[in-house]
């Protein structure tokens, strides 16, 4: 019996997969997502037994290392709780030039890091996605912020986001389901900064509810149309294209466990795997008609792959007279309370300019959510910067042609590194870092970034025995290097001029028309702040427009 042909192949399932399936299936189309790791069930969720070990805790990423998650457990947050949601680096390998390493953090389930990211949603506003008409960058988008602002609020109401619209031009307001709730100190650090610095400001996170399902919210939405169809531990191995006319006809994958092959055939497919898995796909999809990679005869694809660059910064905060923890902060089942404090960016920014730099920084964290005040009256303060990475042409991805991994499918080779922008930038942000926390009378105590460790008073947990600050001191760096951000973007591009990019404006590949790729591997710049939102709203506007061209019969 002939298998049937979908309408449309979405390739992975976490924040653009199940964006573009729900998008599709709402369209009238019949959808196959196709997810590499296996289904979660509710139980994978939720809390589990055990000791809920705190993120500095040495016990768990040690165990994790030893189980087959050395790179998983240098994530900044790492918690024992979460261990399961993370890939297992011994089966999913990749590689790196010397002297460029780079963390990538994965999570292969029904989802992807859906289910461990921090949740903070915010708009781009055209400082991100004009910056080199504005003047505060050094590429332009081949859309704007206003393009994308309905597609904003269609996720925004789907989702029901916390938070406040508080008047940003580099943080856009949007649709608010809830307010979200500062702490006395973090309020007291906003007039702290707003006093001192008219230019910056401190905003409370934006974020959604932790939905404790083991699919995605909007991957439920597409399920329940009854025209999707979701098949796990389904590893994409290449897109199969037509000899004659070079477009796609569908893919083949292999499942995870049994290790068969299967190829299903389609009348489009959507490419959602994260940028470093999408670019691996796509490369990998080579055939006569494209020697070079799918739709890559400009060699474009793999280039200006970037991630934001992280600093990450712990000291204290004079605390409040009051009892106990603020008791109206909404809990994470798993992560604890969620919100904090959000610094927009400002640098190269209207009068804000720095001779020194291109791009700019923003910072997210919070005071007072996780510990009481300490013998001496202060609160733990974290600040982690996000900075702008620009698009290099040598910071790319390309197939390892010597190793493979489980499932005989070339490893993808990460390379990326700072240049000289970004080191300049770097300093800069752990110095304003710094001075936000020292000027209401907080004190630094350490901090790490791409560029090292620094310490300044108490140092790194005074309070631990030698062993334990010396190792610590050690490796923290080692979980600041490039990828530490988790927001990598690019490697097949956006762009005006197809010899230039990869994709035009709604996503869709230059060569290989019905062919679309959704996620942040199609970003042109990397921006400042984190990439999930608008890889939400580029997915529902991309898939829009598939729909249409597929109706019209011009796929």
């Amino acid at each position: 019996m002939k298998e049937a042909t979908y309408d449309v192949i979405v390739v992975g399932s976490g924040a653009a997969g199940s964006f573009a399936a729900k998008e599709l299936a709402e369209q009238g189309l019949s959808v196959l997502v196709l997810e590499a790791g296996q289904r979660l069930k509710q139980s994978d969720v939720e809390p589990r037994a055990g000791r809920n070990w705190a993120h500095t805790a040495l016990f768990p990423r040690v165990k994790a290392t030893l189980l087959g998650q050395p790179i998983q457990a240098r994530v900044a947050f790492f918690k024992e709780q979460l261990r399961h949601l993370f890939v297992n680096d011994w089966a999913h390998g990749y590689t790196t030039p010397k002297g460029r390493p780079f963390l990538w953090i994965r999570g292969k389930q029904t989802g992807g890091r859906l289910h461990v990211f921090g949740r903070v949603l915010f708009r781009w506003s055209d400082a991100d996605f004009k910056g080199r008409s504005s003047g505060t960058g050094t590429d332009d988008w081949p859309l704007s912020y206003a393009d994308l602002m309905p597609f904003y609020e269609k996720v925004e109401r789907f989702l029901g986001i916390c938070g406040n619209n508080d008047g940003v031009n580099t943080a856009p307001d949007g649709i608010m389901a809830e307010p979200a709730i500062l702490t006395p100190e973090e309020r007291g650090f906003r007039a702290t900064v707003k006093a001192r610095w008219t230019d910056r400001h401190t905003v409370a996170w934006r974020f959604n509810r932790y939905n404790s399902s083991p699919l995605p919210a909007a991957l439920d939405a597409a399920l329940a149309t009854g025209r999707t169809t979701l098949q796990s531990e389904a590893i994409v191995e290449r897109i199969e294209t037509d000899p004659v006319s070079g477009k796609a006809t569908g893919v083949t994958f292999i499942h995870r466990r049994t290790r068969k092959r299967r190829t299903v055939a389609s009348k489009a497919v959507v490419v959602c795997a994260s940028p470093i898995e999408s670019v691996r796909l796509l490369l990998n999809s080579r055939s006569p008609r494209h020697p070079s990679g799918l739709g890559n005869s400009s060699d474009v694809l793999g280039r200006y792959f970037m991630d934001q660059c992280a600093n990450l910064m712990f000291g204290r905060w004079p605390a409040t007279v009051r009892e106990g923890l603020p008791e109206t902060l909404p809990q994470h089942p798993l992560f604890g309370p969620t919100g904090g404090i959000y610094v927009p960016r400002y640098a190269n920014i209207g009068n804000h300019r720095d001779a020194s730099f291109s791009g700019g920084y923003t910072y997210q964290g919070s005071i007072g959510r996780y510990a009481g005040p300490d013998a001496q009256g202060y609160l733990p303060v974290t600040l982690m910067g996000f900075g702008e990475m620009l698009p290099y042409e040598d910071n790319r991805i390309t197939l390892n042609s010597s190793r493979k991994d489980r499932w005989g499918i070339p490893l993808p080779h990460i390379s990326c590194g700072l240049h000289t922008n970004e080191r300049a930038m770097l300093e800069r942000q752990i110095q304003d870092s710094a001075d936000m926390i020292e000027s209401g009378g907080g004190l630094v105590d350490f901090w790490a970034s791409p560029l090292g460790l620094g310490q300044k008073g108490a140092g790194m947990y005074p309070d631990q025995p030698w062993p334990i600050r010396w190792f610590m001191r050690k490796m923290f760096p080692k979980s600041l290097i490039m990828g530490a951000a988790i927001h990598e973007s690019g490697g097949a591009r956006m762009g005006t001029d197809p010899a230039t990019s990869y994709l035009n404006s709604y996503g869709q590949c230059w060569e290989v028309p019905n062919v679309y790729v959704t996620d942040a591997s199609s970003f042109p710049t990397g921006g400042s702040l984190g990439t999930t939102l608008t890889v939400m709203a580029l997915s529902i506007r991309a898939c829009e427009h598939l729909a249409k061209e597929l109706k019209a019969g011009r796929l």
